[in-house]
């Protein structure tokens, strides 16, 4: 008798996994842990201060997501009521099992990104921006060494070497790593500041080939240089708690950092000399139709792209807001200072996130070869035209 006891709580326990939405409380996964969570769970606060509905917010990245959620679909279920990707392809693959949410955000004023429509549904609402501006560095160490951000690529590998001469640098520059994707943002940087626009949107639309002389000179005249003075991959937050330790000098992250830190104001950033557009990018909300509590997970949405909610969200840094009529003394100083350097530039969707499929994975894989063998750049680049997506 104990034993089915024990089997009936493992299968409650396995549908509370799946089925989060037939609690009362509204299950909602994102990507975001520890630090970098804060500012979101203030919004979610906020939304159950405001309306009384309780809120549980669990960890799940895109990746892992990616790979859950297909298999989820196909039975029914979800493994929560309102769920953030920074895949927009995904949203667009499976938007037959997600929830319009048109109403949700019909007068909201967007930026450079919008709502995916699939045949006149709106199912993917773009949440918070983030950019990856360029390298990050703190005040004080340069300050303290003398150093200051480049205007020349000649000026940047001077830099480099400056930082690797300091007593008690490992490496000039941190490598994050992840699945891949922090080697991707640093790639694709490169690719804006020496091949420029074109080269990238023509990368990522499929009509520039990796191995042109083009691209190829944009390794071979910048990235593997820099490479040189990079560390070995390393998972990304441990990586940004050895740079910020002193252990290496700059660190390529995307804007959220700003929210990771112990003293944002200590924060310094600077694009590669040339660059005239950044990556930008958000992540998608969109509610699966199998929830249970779709009216509540509406209003959570409503509350997530209204004035109110997003200026909660611009208050703890790390993110930009999706609403272009939020005011920049919304933001703390570090935001504030990213939106004045970002003045000029061109914003384009990141180039893996935009593509998706086996390809991003093949490229998050092929960098993390080349930052450990760059000698192996002719195979890598054939191998990313080879995986690129046909039809």
């Amino acid at each position: 008798m104990r034993s089915w006891w024990r089997v009936l709580g493992v299968l409650a326990v396995m549908g509370a996994l799946s089925l989060g939405a037939w609690a009362a409380k509204l299950v909602v996964i994102g990507p975001w842990s520890g630090d970098e969570a804060k500012p979101f769970e203030a919004v979610l606060a906020a939304f159950t201060d405001k309306t009384g509905i309780e809120v549980e917010y669990r960890v799940m990245r895109s990746e892992d997501l990616g790979k859950v959620l297909p298999a989820q679909f196909s039975a029914g279920m979800a493994p929560g009521d309102v769920i953030f990707t920074a895949w927009g392809w995904w949203v667009k693959k499976f938007a037959d099992h997600m929830v319009d949410l048109g109403p949700q955000v019909a007068d909201v004023p967007f930026g450079f990104l919008t709502p995916i429509v699939v045949e006149g549904r709106t199912v993917g609402i773009p949440y918070a921006v983030w950019v990856k501006p360029g390298f990050w560095y703190r005040k004080s160490f340069f300050d303290a060494h003398d150093l200051r951000a480049p205007s020349s690529w000649e000026d940047f590998l001077a830099l480099l070497a400056r930082i690797e001469a300091v007593p008690g640098i490992e490496k000039a520059a941190a490598s994050g790593d992840e699945v891949g994707w922090p080697l991707s943002d640093t790639v694709e940087h490169f690719i804006l500041a020496y091949g420029g626009v074109n080269m990238f949107l023509g990368l990522t639309e499929g009509t520039i080939k990796w191995t042109s002389p083009a691209v190829r000179a944009v390794f071979a005249d910048h990235i593997i240089p820099y490479l040189q003075y990079a560390s070995e991959p390393i998972e990304w937050t441990s990586a940004k708690d050895l740079w910020w330790q002193g252990k290496y000098g700059i660190y390529f992250m995307g804007n959220w950092l700003t929210g990771m830190v112990e003293d944002p104001a200590d924060l310094g950033v600077f694009a590669l000399p040339g660059a005239k557009a950044v990556t930008g990018g958000t992540d998608y909300i969109f509610v699966p139709k199998y929830t249970k509590n779709v009216a509540d997970a509406a209003k959570l949405v409503e509350f997530l792209m209204s004035k109110e909610g997003q200026e909660i969200r611009a208050a703890g840094g790390g993110k930009l807001a999706i609403r272009t009529d939020i005011s920049p003394e919304a933001y703390p100083p570090a935001e504030r200072a990213l939106i004045q350097a970002l003045q000029g530039f061109v914003i384009v969707p990141d180039m893996d996130d935009t593509i998706g499929g086996e390809w991003q994975a093949a490229f998050w894989d092929q960098l993390k070869l080349l930052w450990v063998k760059p000698d192996a750049l002719d195979d890598v680049l054939r191998v990313l035209d080879e995986k690129y997506p046909k039809g």
